[in-house]
């Protein structure tokens, strides 16, 4: 079984052996706009998934995965040819979806920019419901010498000295 650290540096030589391959050697209109985003390799180097984008429309992804299933071959023994690897590894071709998910995402951030001004907007000219400061401390009563809290005088002696004195426990 083969280390992690090889499988990465097949994977990046193989997605840049696919992309010369696309632009040099396969002759299809279809692929004309493709670019190889990743390579994953399994630890074993038997299997390759190729990840790429198209330039275009659902149409063209679609257009371009057969060109791709078409030109697999082709792309295969290249990478054979430039790996000197025992085994050649299959080439499976997957759509890469970050750059719609990337779209997608800063869609969302524009939205939520949109609707954070929008409540920045609305609390400019917001006034309190009640008072400023709800929590504001009522004045000390300083007239008292005694030591009772309040509350204590309903207390009997021996509750009021539980009360006192301090838990240990």
């Amino acid at each position: 079984m083969a280390d992690t650290a090889r499988a990465r540096r097949l994977a990046k030589r193989i997605a840049q052996i696919v992309a010369s391959g696309l632009e040099y050697e396969v002759k299809d209109p279809r692929l004309a706009m493709v670019t190889i985003t990743d390579a994953r390799v399994t630890p074993d180097l038997r299997d390759a998934t190729v990840y790429y984008t198209v330039f275009g429309d659902d149409s063209d992804y679609a257009s371009t995965a057969a060109a791709l299933s078409s030109a697999t071959g082709v792309l295969r023994t290249r990478v054979g040819a430039q790996t000197g690897v025992r085994f050649t590894p299959t080439l499976t071709f997957v759509a890469d979806t970050v750059p719609d998910d990337a779209r997608r995402m800063e869609e969302l951030v524009a939205r939520a920019k949109e609707a954070d001004a929008e409540v920045a907007r609305l609390a400019s000219g917001a006034e309190h419901a009640g008072e400023a400061d709800p929590y504001r401390a009522e004045p000390a009563d300083t007239d008292d010498d005694d030591e009772e809290t309040p509350g204590d005088e309903s207390l009997t002696g021996t509750d009021a000295d539980l009360r006192r004195r301090p838990h240990s426990g």
